[in-house]
């Protein structure tokens, strides 16, 4: 009986019991907590402190990303969601982080063809390769939860067909789990950024990405809306079923190779495209693409900006909320106690709170810099500044930002913003994002 469940779990390529997958995430503490005391044993034969940090930093990166691209599921799912923030790490740190990001967004180990074709005889029906014209059982591609292969449809359109893992949804609540156990150690990977509420909106939105008939119904509103937009291609839906989705084909760029090695003109175009898809959706589809990691946006050959995998989206039937945009102008404009009354008045401040209204602008003004002029050149250095400002924790605005609220309605919205912040400034982007954000979000316009 042990030997066919270990057979299975190899089969499908992603661990199912429980108790295995819970085992290699506890291994990351411990891991970490073993080098920092080895660590401690250079330092005292002679390594300087940034050589022995680099070492630490190298190493840690190498396991944590290495077990969350084995596991799949939540655990790479969280991954993902974490390497936008990678441009937040300080440089001495960066270069494996961003190697491990990379590979885990590009690849992880496949299910085996007879999984595949099982999984695809009960979503598409028994004599499902017939309505496919060819098919490569080798994926082109992997998901957090499922995988892709490219194929042909009967009519002879080139598509892409996602296989959801077997065993994804309780490997997902499992992971959740063990990762919010975990979520202090994680803090150190990503400096400023809360894990903590990431995790907890991972877990909330884990039924929606489990459901591809709920993505197929997200992606067609998401055609609908960009359709007859220039610059964006969102791909056509083919085929449904819970667990296997068919979309067109569509070849391109991935943003994250444009962030290894792509020229200023790729880097300024996929930058200003995804800011304008980013502020334009909730207008025009009154939906939040809520995945943003690079390997969700491509350039095509004609300089389009294509987007995937809507498993993550957030309804906005009102658009974004207009007391966003006024409170980012009078933050621009320095307009302290207005700016102040207006973060009360909306809940982003507790009432119990002893706050100054010029504390509170000194806090948030840096984050209005890519808007006080035509252009702003999002940038590595940037992103760690503001980092390292507000995770300080012997600094002001360390205080500061503890004693803010972020209201519930409003999560989702600061963190897609966040990361789609972080990928600019890991494409080294400099765009006009003044004029998109004063065309898209309600409130700003002077």
């Amino acid at each position: 009986m042990t030997d066919s469940s270990s057979a299975e779990d190899r089969e499908t390529a992603i661990p199912r019991k429980g108790a295995a997958r819970t085992a290699k995430l506890a291994s990351l503490p411990i891991g970490i907590a073993g080098r920092a005391v080895g660590g401690w044993g250079r330092r005292l034969t002679g390594q300087s402190a940034e050589e022995v940090s680099a070492t630490l930093s190298a190493k840690a990166a190498e396991q944590l990303f290495e077990v969350l691209g084995t596991l799949k599921g939540g655990a790479m799912k969280f991954g993902q969601a974490l390497s936008v923030f990678e441009a937040a790490v300080p440089d001495e740190m960066a270069k494996p982080y961003r190697e491990a990001l990379t590979k885990l967004q590009a690849a992880a180990p496949p299910m085996s063809t007879r999984q595949t074709h099982r999984v695809l005889a009960e979503q598409l029906g028994r004599t499902w390769m017939q309505r496919f014209s060819a098919f490569d059982d080798e994926p082109a591609a992997a998901a957090s939860i499922g995988q892709v292969h490219r194929a042909t449809w009967h009519d002879g359109r080139e598509v892409a067909v996602k296989v959801q893992y077997p065993g994804a949804d309780d490997a997902l609540r499992s992971d959740l789990r063990q990762l919010q156990r975990f979520s202090r150690l994680f803090q150190a990977f990503v400096p400023g950024t809360e894990v903590k509420p990431l995790l907890a909106e991972l877990s909330d939105r884990m039924n929606e990405e489990l459901d591809y008939q709920a993505e197929a119904q997200n992606q067609r509103a998401f055609v609908k809306a960009f359709e007859d937009v220039p610059g964006f291609l969102i791909p056509r839906v083919v085929a449904s079923a819970p667990k296997v989705i068919v979309t067109e084909w569509v070849t391109g760029t991935p943003l994250s190779k444009i962030i290894a090695g792509g020229d200023k003109d790729a880097r300024d175009r996929a930058g200003s495209l995804l800011t304008e898809f980013h502020y334009s959706s909730p207008e025009r589809a009154h939906l939040l693409h809520s995945d943003p990691h690079p390997g969700n946006f491509m350039l095509t050959g004609d300089g389009r900006l294509c987007v995937i995998d809507f498993g993550g989206v957030s309804r906005l039937p009102e658009g974004i909320p207009q007391h966003l945009g006024e409170m980012t102008r009078l933050a621009l404009d320095g307009e302290s106690s207005r700016l102040m009354r207006l973060l009360r008045e909306s809940g982003f401040i507790r009432a119990d709170a002893d706050l100054q209204a010029d504390d509170v602008l000194a806090y948030l003004a840096p984050f209005t810099e890519p808007l006080a002029g035509e252009t702003f050149h999002f940038t590595r250095r940037w992103m760690q500044r503001q980092a390292g400002r507000v995770g300080d924790t012997r600094g002001r605005d360390f205080r500061i930002g503890r004693s803010l609220n972020l209201p519930p309605e409003y999560l989702m919205i600061h963190r897609v913003t966040a990361g789609s912040t972080g990928i600019l400034c890991q494409l080294d982007a400099e765009i006009p994002a003044r004029a998109i954000v004063e065309r898209w979000q309600p409130g700003f316009a002077a």
